[in-house]
């Protein structure tokens, strides 16, 4: 039998837990919250308080402390640590989150800071929902040695066993330097904001003692630096509400896990709403260039989509939107950077996207106007080969349903590559206005007839003949689909009626990859 307590040890009992509690969720002195909103940073707590729906966060070990002794660190043993882990709700959807607490040595990672990521990781794997870090540490606990870096391979080894079962997403709020980079780097998609938040591996007085090089944080691992340069951010914000607002928007696109759909809203836009404007926002002339956003935006739900990378390779928009209530996940040339060609960057941003998808079941819309891949001796040397074989693969290897659309020009190896029907697309449609070929007419035709060109009396004239000819004989807009490499040639104003209803066949698309253990894509 339970021993009986005396009189009013039990209130006591119950007012040291509120005492207790009530001085973990306060955290530090209010000096450091003090700091901490000058630099124009949000506290954890209040980070949390913008991600999750209001009143849905359930805090996990709350009250753990280290145990680490020497440098003082047993005479400082603050609750939670300096992360605070735990569940809530984003939209009614159960979602995992860990953040760092700057007030607290730093929001520095020690073996119990550590061991309670490595806890909510392991449940959000567990329970199949997405994880989300808010990420504002100064890296590894110097004063905990080699046991605060092992922590970090605990979190990359979790990072690495949720790659495509689980969404991941990274936001970056303040530093993230040295080995802690790894960490969003193995996430799907990283979110920064600009001036405070930067990622390095070796900060700017490493940089300048080795190379001499002098560079300040941002320059040298800024939020505009990572979206723009290094391809690393994925989403750049001026401030941390629209940050971690839009970091809510991506995860009502996507599904909890691996093993769902993505949800489905109701849509008051019309499936056959037509998109009379779209001849004119595409000029028939293929030297002509124009933003393929506008086509995305009259083609999907309202408008509205969230693109992915948009800074980095402009020559290749990749968004996430909804057809039919449902989300989609958009690849498209872009005319208005490069022409629209396929270089490293491109290639690569492309492949790590549709990967993305394939992964967690969003179809696949690819709108195609591409002249080619991009020449040069740089882009050669560098491994335009090996790298834009990145995206063949992927789409290669993609079991969602896949559509694809010839806006335009369409030539080569780049078109291959582009989701065409001899490499897997599901449905293959094109625009009048498309131009299918092995390169362009005028490339073409002095290839083939060069002979008959430098031998006329008036070049010049023979030249324009021969392209006339090879573009009625080979370029003209039947010319795949009598081949069957196009299903069909559709009125660009139908694009949207066409793809909700291709999507909603393909919607219990069933397909499988022959028994392996996993591939081995071109690096």
């Amino acid at each position: 039998m339970p021993t009986a307590q005396a009189p009013g040890k039990g209130v006591d009992r119950i007012r040291e837990l509120v005492e207790v509690k009530e001085s973990a969720l306060a955290g530090p002195d209010p000096k450091a919250t003090e700091r901490q909103h000058a630099k124009g940073k949000l506290t954890a707590r209040e980070r949390i308080e913008l991600l999750v729906d209001k009143g849905s966060f359930t805090e996990v070990e709350q009250l753990r402390r280290h145990r680490a002794t020497g440098f003082g660190l047993e005479r400082k043993r603050p609750y939670t640590d300096g992360v605070v882990t735990g569940w809530g709700t984003v939209e009614g959807r159960t979602v995992f989150v860990y953040a760092h607490d700057f007030r607290i040595f730093g929001g520095a990672l020690g073996e119990a800071h550590a061991a309670k990521i490595h806890k909510i990781m392991d449940m959000a794997i567990a329970a199949g929902a997405p994880l989300v870090s808010l990420n504002d540490g100064a890296g590894a606990r110097i004063q905990e040695g080699v046991g605060a870096l092992a922590g970090y391979g605990g979190i990359f080894q979790r990072n690495t066993r949720a790659s495509g079962v689980i969404p991941q997403i990274s936001v970056m709020l303040g530093p993230c330097a040295g080995g802690a980079a790894y960490s969003p780097a193995l996430t799907d998609f990283v979110f920064m904001v600009r001036e405070t938040s930067q990622m390095f591996i070796t900060g700017p007085d490493v940089v300048k003692a080795v190379t001499g090089e002098e560079i300040s944080h941002n320059g040298l691992g800024g939020a505009d630096v990572h979206a723009e340069t290094s391809g690393v951010c994925h989403f750049a914000y001026d401030d941390e509400e629209t940050c971690i607002a839009e970091v809510r928007y991506l995860l009502s696109l996507l599904p909890s896990n691996n093993r769902e759909l993505p949800p489905t809203v109701l849509c008051d836009d019309p499936a056959d709403r037509r998109g009379d404007v779209l001849p004119e926002l595409v000029p028939c002339d293929g030297n002509r260039a124009y933003d393929v956003r506008g086509v995305i935006e009259e083609v999907v739900d309202d408008g509205e989509y969230m693109e992915v990378n948009a800074a980095f390779a402009p020559n290749l928009v990749c968004a996430f939107a909804r057809l039919g209530g449902h989300t989609v996940g958009i690849v498209a040339n872009q005319p208005a950077a490069l022409a629209g060609v396929l270089d490293i960057r491109a290639s690569e941003k492309g492949a790590r996207f549709v990967q993305f998808c394939d992964a967690f079941n969003i179809p696949l819309v690819t709108l195609i106007d591409v002249p080619g891949f991009l020449p040069g001796v740089d882009q050669e040397h560098d491994g335009i080969i090996r790298r834009g074989a990145k995206l063949l693969y992927a789409y290669c290897n993609a079991t969602v349903p896949r559509i694809s659309v010839v806006l335009r020009k369409a030539y080569g190896g780049a078109y291959i590559v582009m989701d065409s029907r001899s490499i897997g697309a599901d449905i293959a449609l094109a625009w009048p206005s498309n131009e299918i070929a092995v390169m362009g007419a005028e490339g073409a035709a002095n290839v083939v007839f060069r002979r008959e060109i430098a031998a006329a009396d008036d070049p010049d004239a023979m030249r324009a003949q021969k392209i006339d000819e090879y573009k009625r004989t080979l370029v003209h807009p039947y010319y795949a689909a009598e081949r069957g490499l196009v299903d069909d040639v559709i009125d660009p104003a139908d694009t949207r009626k066409m793809l909700v209803s291709a999507l909603t066949m393909l919607h219990s698309k069933d397909a499988e990859l022959p028994r392996r253990k996993h591939g081995n894509p071109p690096q």
